[in-house]
């Protein structure tokens, strides 16, 4: 039988695992916000999952990892230049531009960064394509990598896709994602699926207070 060590569930190892929260910003998460979508209020669907489901369940991620030692890192979009110059130029031709001073680019207090937990900006859908999370990643010797967050099948999907290709152990939680409808996420789920551990809040949340020892 393989190694369990080389099963995408692997146990998650003391000081190498780290919890990565994709895009979970004021702009998409909040309604009225997203300049792109006006039409989209309160009750649609997407503000609706993510304020029931997706941003509890990623409170519950965010608490288990805190208190169990884990690495927590967040990824937001945002310019490094308030005229948006710097972005990819599919973010220009989308076009997605959030300026570094612009407060509702920041997550809420809910979901944003804690003490010495590390913040890292990009422009482009894919994380590890216009930063330097890989390097940042394995100067902390994280292994096995935990990814939630918006939207699934587009900025999650590429971060689980390339996380899993550099060579980390990557987990999805399935309910602590969201994107535009339900067809879309589970489609996403099942494209990328091949590519890491699909689990929901509550395994991983046990997984963690269970970790095995470094």
């Amino acid at each position: 039988m393989p190694s369990k060590l080389l099963s995408r569930d692997a146990p998650y190892v003391a000081g190498e695992t780290a919890l990565l929260l994709v895009d979970m910003q004021r702009i998409w998460l909040e309604p009225g916000l997203d300049p792109d979508h006006p039409e989209r209020g309160p009750e649609h669907y997407f503000y609706r999952q993510t304020a029931s489901v997706t941003v509890p369940n990623n409170e519950r991620l965010l608490a288990a990892a805190r208190a169990n030692g884990i690495e927590v890192l967040h990824t937001i979009i945002q310019s490094l230049t308030e005229d948006g110059r710097d972005r990819s130029l599919d973010h220009k031709l989308t076009p997605i531009h959030i300026p570094p001073t612009s407060p509702e680019g920041f997550p809420p207090e809910n979901l944003g960064p804690k003490n010495d937990e590390i913040l890292i900006p990009k422009t482009s859908s894919g994380v590890f394509n216009s930063t330097n999370i890989d390097y940042v990643l394995k100067n902390l010797g994280i292994r096995y990598l935990i990814i939630t967050g918006i939207m699934t099948d587009q900025c999650v999907d590429m971060a689980v896709r390339d996380a899993a290709d550099r060579g980390y152990y990557v987990t999805c939680v399935s309910d602590a994602c969201a994107a535009a409808s339900q067809e879309r996420h589970d489609t996403a789920l099942k494209a990328f699926g091949g590519y890491c551990w699909v689990a929901d809040t509550d395994t991983v949340v046990k997984r963690l207070s269970v970790r095995a020892a470094a």
